[in-house]
């Protein structure tokens, strides 16, 4: 019986494989007769979310952005932060200072905008003032009057202790001396003699050589040793009533210097009406009036003009009274907004620097802190890539806590390592800041599913389109944006043939003909890139000649993969069939990812079928080539093989599928119908038309599935078809869904319009099997069979075929002891 050939099939019209923009549509002549966009274009949802993320104000609401490179994202943000940041804000000024109790933890004093400045002026005038003034104090004749007193009063008292133990002394034949050691006088109780005052060693000596009388030395020894012990009492005595004066003299210093200071920085206290700066003033006070010293100690100079600097012989000390703005908001009025392009911790958070000092040991202090971007957002919003921040050591746990709690901590990161040069722990500032992160869909649902306190703090998720409706609309907006970025870089005008035509790539980028990309980054390169085509020729105005040039040379700058490739298909080194017959075997199309582009190009799949049990072997899987969604694909093949082969009898044949010359790893499911077809064949024993490739997922009922990269695989199909020759023949099997997605170049269309390519859609496996074979797939008979003229009737003779030939055969022998066995049981 001859097979039952199919009819034939409905294959797409050339204005089915592209939409072209119409350019009698645009309403100007060149880009110089309209306006440019001024307005986020096709992310109407995003920027929806992104306003509510700004907008309310409440704890958590920080806003993570994703979406795919090129959408804008930043752009998109900083745009809409212009507009909607407010613009009137109560923004601070932030300093440290010294703690006078604890150096260690230095005081965070807040202010309103530029006003750290005038209280760091300030101070620093006040103090000079003091220096002058508490010289000048203590140096008037009234104090001086009460300190002689006091100084004449310690003297007299020292010469009176003096004198009365002179004479004691003198009694019983001692005198008061001195003695040098070691560069120091000290007082010591001498012997006098005929010949003067004399040590007691001597009189020692002399008794040892017996020109004393030993008797008469101990007694004197006896009565010198009294004496010394009492010139020790008297001489802790003098200390005592030294250190009373001083303190008397410290005392009168500090009453007389009181009402001065008080009422110098009372003044000061009453310009910064603040509790807390109020409390550091008052420390300030005091730690004046206990160092007085560092004060009297300041030497003039004197000169021409009264603001002479001064010498300040004690400048550590005075480095005390400091003021160390780490921001400074003077000027500034609206919500900052800081962008942050190197999240490391101390660009972020800010840091401690530090000094070696002359004895090799790592010095910090107050005056050493400094803030980070964290802090400069304050008030407003802070813009970070989440890449960068999560790649950066010890940033995420610190920022979250910082978003947690609203205080930002500026710490050494050094002791994270255990290694602490600075043992500073800066006072917390409280911070009011909108974090916005920018990232992808991975890393947000990475963050959301496994770290705590994320979905807390990240309360708003603006994710941005990568593609737009194809409205009128959207036309205009797309004209409007590449005459922004002609007028931003001052490039040559487009004609509005220009226009259209990148408007068109804009539908090839996003793979629809419905559809326009938003990744308006690669837009922006095109248009640059016309420009530079039509400059270097001389163009006054950029045609749609020099954008399809820019398209292709921009194609051709990434495609040396796929150059080569074309290459070895045409030199057979991988081999391609695409004219003739072959059973069991098919062309299938894969497509390859480079950085830049995307391509595709044919591949040979085959089948080889025996007796077996239904079971499908995935070559590539058990050659450890096969990726997990391919692998999904052949177990699918194999249930649509019980489906239509397997629910009235076991399957009795096992297949082996393989990509052949392969040895790059295979996934996703867009061979499914060219697997089934390969199988198919081999068992029907039918040849596939090798000028026929084919795309598709399928199923297990036999419903044709869309796939990706259609148009790179229709492509690739037809540039190997044009380079081994065009019979007029050649084509491609789509899935019908994918019809939507056609924007087919050029060179493609016109091929079809010719007659020399062809585009097959299918909704199922048994279209593209009949396509591909010339004979009808399925047909029933009234007894449920497939009809033996069709293709699958074929198959199914060869079902049974392999089902009788895997049956055990029976020897003769045992059939004659069956027979018997049988006459035996009639008898009974």
């Amino acid at each position: 019986m001859q097979p039952k050939k199919a009819a034939q099939h409905k294959e797409l019209k050339p204005a089915d494989l592209k939409w072209t923009c119409s350019y009698k549509f645009f309403k100007f002549e060149t880009t110089d007769e309209i306006e440019e966009a001024t307005e986020i274009v096709g992310q109407t949802q995003a920027l929806n979310a992104l306003k509510l993320g700004v907008e309310l104000h409440a704890q958590g609401y920080n806003i993570f952005i994703t979406g795919l490179s090129g959408t804008g994202k930043l752009t998109t943000v900083q745009h809409t932060l212009e507009k909607m940041r407010p613009k009137k804000v109560e923004l601070k000024d932030y300093a440290y200072v010294n703690n006078f109790a604890n150096p260690d933890n230095p005081i965070a004093l807040e202010f309103p905008a530029g006003k750290a400045k005038a209280f760091k002026k300030d101070l620093k005038k006040t103090l000079a003032y003091l220096k002058k003034k508490i010289p000048a104090t203590l140096g008037g004749e009234r104090f001086l009057a009460k300190k002689k007193a006091i100084i004449n009063e310690l003297n007299r008292k020292h010469f009176e202790m003096t004198q009365n133990f002179e004479k004691k002394l003198r009694k019983e034949g001692f005198t008061l001396g001195h003695i040098d050691e070691e560069e120091v006088t000290r007082p010591e109780v001498m012997v006098l003699t005929k010949k003067g005052p004399v040590y007691i060693s001597q009189i020692e000596k002399l008794a040892l050589e017996g020109k004393y009388d030993e008797e008469k030395f101990v007694k004197l020894t006896q009565k010198y040793s009294s004496f010394q012990q009492e010139l020790k009492d008297l001489i802790k005595l003098s200390i005592k009533i030294t250190e009373a004066s001083y303190e008397e003299i410290e005392k009168l210093e500090k009453n007389e210097v009181e009402k001065l200071i008080a009422a110098t920085f009372e003044e000061l206290k009453s310009k910064y009406d603040d509790k807390k700066i109020a409390r550091y003033l008052t420390s300030v006070e005091e730690t004046i009036k206990e160092n007085l010293k560092f004060f009297k100690s300041t030497v003039e100079l004197k000169g021409e003009d009264e603001n002479d600097s001064e010498i300040l012989p004690h400048h550590e000390f005075f480095r005390r009274f400091e003021v160390n703005i780490i921001l400074d908001n003077s000027g500034n009025k609206k919500a900052p907004v800081v962008i942050e392009t190197s999240p490391t911790y101390a660009n972020l958070f800010g840091t401690i620097e530090k000094t070696n000092d002359t004895s090799g040991a790592w010095v910090s202090d107050f005056t050493r802190i400094k803030s980070g971007s964290l802090l400069k957002a304050n008030g407003g919003f802070i813009i970070i890539n989440a890449k960068d921040a999560f790649s950066e050591y010890a940033v995420w746990n610190n920022l979250k806590r910082l978003l947690l709690y609203n205080k930002l901590e500026i710490q050494d990161v050094y002791q994270s390592f255990n290694f602490v040069p600075s043992v500073l722990k800066p006072e917390p500032i409280k911070v009011d800041i909108k974090v916005i992160f920018i990232g992808n869909n991975y890393i947000y649902y990475l963050l959301s599913n496994y770290e705590d306190d994320f979905n807390k703090i990240f309360k708003v998720k603006v994710e941005f389109d990568y593609e737009m409706d194809r409205t009128e609309t959207a036309l205009l907006q797309y004209a409007k944006i590449i005459k922004k970025i002609i007028k931003t870089e001052n490039l040559l005008p487009f004609d509005k043939t220009a226009v259209g035509k990148i408007i068109e790539y804009g539908a090839r980028y996003a793979e629809s003909k419905d559809k326009l990309t938003t990744r308006f980054a690669y837009v922006a390169d095109l248009v640059r890139e016309a420009y530079y085509w039509a400059k270097k020729g001389k163009m006054k105005i950029v045609t749609a000649d020099y954008v399809t040039k820019a398209y292709r040379e921009r194609y051709a700058r990434h495609a040396l993969t796929e150059r080569k490739q074309k290459e070895m298909i045409e030199r057979n080194d991988i081999l391609i069939d695409v004219a003739g017959e072959r059973t069991g075997q098919i062309n299938g199309l894969a497509v390859y990812e480079l950085n830049q582009i995307s391509f595709g190009k044919p591949v040979r799949i085959t089948a080889a079928v025996s007796i077996g049990n239904g079971s499908i072997i995935n070559v590539e899987r058990d050659a450890g080539l096969s990726g997990k969604t391919h692998n999904k694909a052949v177990l699918i093949i194999a249930g649509y093989f019980r489906e239509k082969f397997g629910k009235t009898r076991p399957l009795s044949f096992n297949a082996n599928i393989v990509f052949e010359q392969n040895y790059g790893t295979i996934d996703g499911d867009s061979a499914s119908i060219a697997e089934i077809a390969a199988i198919i064949s081999a068992l029907a024993e039918v040849p596939i038309n090798q000028q026929i490739a084919v795309t598709g997922s399928i199923n297990q009922k036999g419903d044709v599935q869309p796939i990706g990269g259609v148009n790179e695989k229709i492509e690739g199909f037809f540039d190997v078809c044009k380079a081994k020759g065009l019979t007029g023949s050649q084509g491609v099997i789509i899935p019908e869904q994918n019809v939507s997605d056609l924007m087919l170049k050029d060179e493609v269309v016109n091929a079809v319009r010719k007659k020399k390519f062809h585009v097959y859609p299918v909704k199922r496996v048994e279209e593209a099997l009949e396509i591909l074979t010339g004979i009808v797939a399925d047909e029933v008979s009234k007894t449920g069979k497939y009809k033996p003229t069709t293709l699958y009737g074929m198959v199914e003779k060869k079902l049974e075929e392999f089902r009788n030939a895997g049956k055990p055969k029976q020897t003769k022998t045992h059939a004659a002891k069956k027979e018997t066995k049988t006459k035996k049981g009639n008898k009974k």
